[in-house]
């Protein structure tokens, strides 16, 4: 259920705006180039998911709120760990390719890659970057189980695994050894906290407000525990 959406954001004659106020929210500056790159993303997402079913049905409105608000919450506090250096992001069973989508826009000096099993979530994210001029997004067709990039990666994120400890299992061997998990959940997930592989550890929980939507979001950071 949606309460204070951003202005313009119910009829969305320009998305722009709506953008640009839940970047203030969030304490984000975005331009009016990286603003044109999300829209188009999303105006892909509506026209390709009419056929292909990539998510659950919506409005462009729905898209920004759910998909695109809700993915600009990891962008700070993605920035706060990075201190100035690029980083190279995982996006583990990206989907239609959120987070991964938010941050190499507002991010443009990272590398992220979006993985998913789902050929065709895959062929979309890969067909939309290009229409969107987003060239640092790179979309892998792969199960994480199976992949074997030449670099590690600085983080992991995911907003699509049901438990933490299978986020950990599956992705574990592509997480550099000094990188970090984060895990985008709703409520607190108290019970896979407690239940975590003994050599990983949830290090900090970080409460965040997803502009225009009444939801529980919270960010589950972890990373490897020396023995």
């Amino acid at each position: 259920m949606k309460k204070n959406l951003p202005a313009g954001l119910e009829s969305a004659p320009d998305l722009s705006q709506p953008l640009a106020d839940a970047a203030q929210q969030l304490d984000l500056s975005i331009e009016s180039a990286q603003a044109s790159q999300l829209i188009t993303y999303l105006r892909c997402l509506e026209r390709w998911n009419r056929v292909h079913n990539l998510s659950a049905r919506g409005s462009l409105v729905d898209f920004m709120v759910q998909h695109v608000f809700d993915s600009m919450t990891l962008v700070g506090p993605l920035t706060r760990l990075a201190k100035g250096r690029s980083l190279r992001v995982l996006d583990a069973g990206t989907g239609a390719g959120f987070p991964a989508v938010v941050l190499a826009v507002l991010r443009p000096d990272w590398t992220i890659v979006a993985v998913d099993a789902v050929a065709k979530k895959v062929a979309f994210v890969r067909q939309a970057a290009m229409e969107s001029g987003i060239a640092n997004l790179v979309a892998w067709h792969s199960r994480l189980e199976s992949l074997h990039p030449d670099a590690l990666f600085d983080v992991v994120v995911s907003r699509a695994f049901s438990s933490l400890d299978g986020l950990i299992a599956s992705t574990s061997h592509l997480l550099s050894p000094s990188g970090v998990w984060v895990a985008m959940k709703g409520r607190m997930p108290t019970a896979e906290m407690s239940g975590l592989n003994r050599t990983v550890g949830a290090f900090h929980v970080e409460r965040v407000t997803v502009p225009g939507a009444r939801v529980e979001r919270n960010l589950i950071w972890m990373r490897r525990i020396s023995t």
